[in-house]
């Protein structure tokens, strides 16, 4: 089950739906960060963040992928 998750994962599908939905789960935990103050809350939406940006630059190179001749 796993290996098929990480298998989807790796589409450009995948890489859309992971992005958004850690962006999502990044804006809320940055919402509770700013409402409660809370220094852990920050971590967490900080560590969010860096997943869905690393998942857009991830389907940038997926979608822009030009395939080089072999050598």
């Amino acid at each position: 089950m796993l290996q098929k998750l990480d298998v989807w994962h790796k589409t450009k599908l995948g890489f859309l739906i992971f992005g958004l939905l850690e962006l999502a789960v990044a804006y809320g935990w940055a919402s509770l960060a700013i409402d409660r103050g809370n220094l852990w809350y920050y971590l967490f939406a900080l560590i969010f963040l860096v997943g869905a940006l690393h998942n857009s630059v991830k389907l940038i190179g997926v979608l822009f992928h030009v395939s080089r001749p072999k050598r």
